[in-house]
C-alpha cells in the first residue's frame, strides 16, 4: 500500500480506493479531481434525460356546459398523452351542495369518455366542497385497469 502511494506521488496523481470491500482492497493511480468531474458529468447526464411527471389540474363546476366539458377532456387527454397525471377538481359553491348528484354524473361522463387515454388513479371523492379525482396515463401503472367508480350514496 505504501509503495503504490508512494507510486502515485511520483507520476503527480492520486490513490483512489475503487472497491474498499474487495480482499485485497484494489486501489487506482488517477487524478481524483478528475474523476469527481467525470461522475458528476455522468450523473448530470443521466437526470437530464429522466421526465418528470407532473400533475396537471383541470377545474370543474357542477353546472358546466357540455361544449366546455368537451374542450375540458380534449385537454385532459394530451396532458394524459404528455404522460403526466391529471387531477380533476369539481366545485360546488352555495346551494349546488344539495344536490351532489349532478357533480358525480359529470364526474361519471368524464371517466367514460377518458377510460381509452387513462386510468382512474383516485376515485372521486368528497373534500370539502369539492370531489376530486386523479387520473393517471394509461401506461404509467402495471395493472392497466381502472378502478371502478365509487358508488353514488358514497360522501
Amino acid at each position: 500500500m505504501a509503495d503504490a502511494f508512494k507510486r502515485a506521488q511520483e507520476v503527480g496523481y492520486d490513490l483512489v480506493e475503487v472497491s474498499p470491500n474487495a480482499a485485497p482492497p484494489v486501489c487506482k493511480i488517477m487524478d481524483f479531481g478528475k474523476y469527481k468531474y467525470e461522475l458528476n458529468k455522468k450523473d448530470h447526464q443521466s437526470r437530464r434525460h429522466q421526465k418528470s411527471t407532473q400533475v396537471k389540474e383541470i377545474k370543474l363546476r357542477p353546472r358546466t356546459d357540455k361544449h366546455d366539458l368537451e374542450i375540458k377532456i380534449r385537454q385532459m387527454k394530451g396532458f394524459l398523452a404528455e404522460g403526466n397525471k391529471t387531477k380533476v377538481t369539481l366545485t360546488f359553491r352555495g346551494r349546488e351542495m344539495a344536490n351532489q348528484e349532478m357533480g358525480r354524473g359529470l364526474m361519471n361522463s368524464v371517466i367514460a369518455q377518458l377510460v381509452d387515454t387513462g386510468i382512474i388513479e383516485y376515485a372521486p371523492r368528497m373534500e370539502g366542497r369539492s370531489l376530486i379525482m386523479i387520473v393517471a396515463p394509461k401506461g404509467s401503472t402495471g395493472s392497466g385497469q381502472s378502478h371502478p367508480a365509487p358508488p353514488t350514496g358514497e360522501a
